[in-house]
């Protein structure tokens, strides 16, 4: 009975924190798969998302809610400012050049802020529905955690059912597929990437706020958490929503087990077995084949 309930609670704690990871990385899937933009930066949108939502909770009593809607919608708009001024003029660079612009805009927010906020971690007060522990029959685990599940479950079937069954979707594949044709048939490809990167990142800005419960939230959260949003998107493949939420879910789950039985550099497996499915499959687990 402990050996069940022992591996419940890993099971369970590993898919809350996959799914925290997915929220994150699905943007970041689907705007590179459209886009091309190695957008290493990705994470710092997380970061900056999860400090408006914890400061709008802890400064100025926002309920939880409106917080995360709060996050999402000010990571979006400024995501848009600096596509718009800054990404758009290196859409045709060369990925070198893409990379050190935005590892240059990580560090430029981890700046902004320390300065703005300060060097110290935030904590985020959940609301008292979220607190305690849930019965699920077999055992008790935590309501916030079991909330996450669920969260990430709607999500990853909402985004799914919008790239698969509407207009926007359609149009999304078909320029990820070619988008020369894809601007011969009336696509406005420059307003889509917008709408798509504002997307990305109020993503990334909700699974920031959502995660940082118990990931916390400092200046480094951007570089600290970079090479788990790369590995996410990698093993799932690129512009695959479902593949980077089983690749999520995946990492979670390995990850929070490695961390209990094998503290110190339990992790490594992880990056050993991202090498060989990669070199497996290149294109990640429901990746499409470059042909």
């Amino acid at each position: 009975m402990d050996f069940a309930t022992d591996l419940a609670g890993i099971v369970l704690g590993g898919l809350s924190a996959g799914t925290v990871l997915f929220v994150v990385s699905v943007g970041l899937s689907v705007t590179m798969g459209l886009m091309g933009f190695v957008n290493l930066a990705h994470g710092a949108f997380a970061m900056f998302g999860g400090y408006v939502i914890v400061l709008a909770m802890n400064r100025a009593n926002i309920d939880f809610v409106p917080a995360l809607a709060l996050g999402f919608v000010v990571t979006a708009a400024l995501s848009v400012v600096l596509e718009r001024l800054l990404y758009r003029r290196l859409y045709r660079a060369g990925e070198l050049d893409q990379v050190l612009f935005t590892i240059g805009l990580i560090f430029i927010f981890i700046a902004g802020i320390t300065i703005a906020v300060g060097p110290e971690s935030q904590t985020l007060e959940l609301p008292p529905a979220l607190g305690g522990q849930f019965n699920l029959g077999f055992t008790h685990y935590r309501t916030y955690s079991i909330f996450l599940i669920v969260v990430g479950l709607v999500i990853a079937f909402g985004i799914w059912l919008v790239f698969e069954r509407t207009r926007i979707g359609a149009q999304i594949r078909a320029t990820v597929d070619n988008r020369r044709m894809a601007e011969s048939l009336g696509i406005n490809v420059d307003r889509l990437f917008t709408i798509t990167f504002a997307f990305g990142s109020g993503m990334a800005a909700l699974g920031g706020g959502l995660g940082a419960e118990f990931l916390g939230l400092d200046p480094q959260y951007a570089l600290k958490y970079l090479v788990y949003f790369l590995i996410a998107v990698s093993v799932g493949g690129l512009g695959s929503v479902l593949g980077v939420y089983y690749a999520a879910l995946l990492i979670g789950v390995l990850d929070f087990a490695l961390k209990l039985y094998l503290p110190k550099g339990g992790t490594i497996f992880i990056y050993v077995l991202t090498i060989l499915l990669l070199l497996w499959r290149p294109q990640g687990l429901l990746g499409r084949k470059e042909t």
